[in-house]
């Protein structure tokens, strides 16, 4: 894992929030999206974590992965378009989201994301 890649997703963490609550607020999103979309704001504003947030670059690893799988999942089983009308950026920044959080959540089954994030109208 590149530094340059944690940067990058730091930097987009944000953007992530709104598009979270953009998400959460749409009657297209599936119930199963939600509830896991809500579990993921709920975690990432929350002082209990796995890596507790005071421990220096690794406290907020945990967080960043986590985004990573969020963003990773929303675009490999979401309509691309249907995100990139939540997401308060340029495609362009969408892009860079894509590529930094398919690199941090390879190790995230394809199928796992897909029984969470299943695409409006399936």
């Amino acid at each position: 894992m590149r530094w340059v890649g944690l940067v990058t997703l730091i930097r987009l963490v944000p953007r992530l929030a709104r598009m979270l609550g953009s998400l959460l607020a749409d009657p297209e999103v599936p119930w199963g999206a939600k509830v896991a979309l809500g579990a993921v704001a709920l975690y990432l504003v929350s002082p209990v974590d796995l890596v507790p947030d005071f421990i220096p670059v690794i406290g907020y690893l945990d967080d960043l992965l986590l985004a990573a799988v969020v963003i990773d999942g929303l675009l490999n089983v979401m309509d691309r378009s249907f995100v990139q009308r939540h997401w308060p950026g340029t495609p362009e920044s969408l892009e860079v989201a894509a590529s930094v959080a398919r690199r941090l959540a390879a190790w995230v089954p394809r199928r796992a994301k897909a029984r969470i994030f299943a695409a409006p109208g399936r």
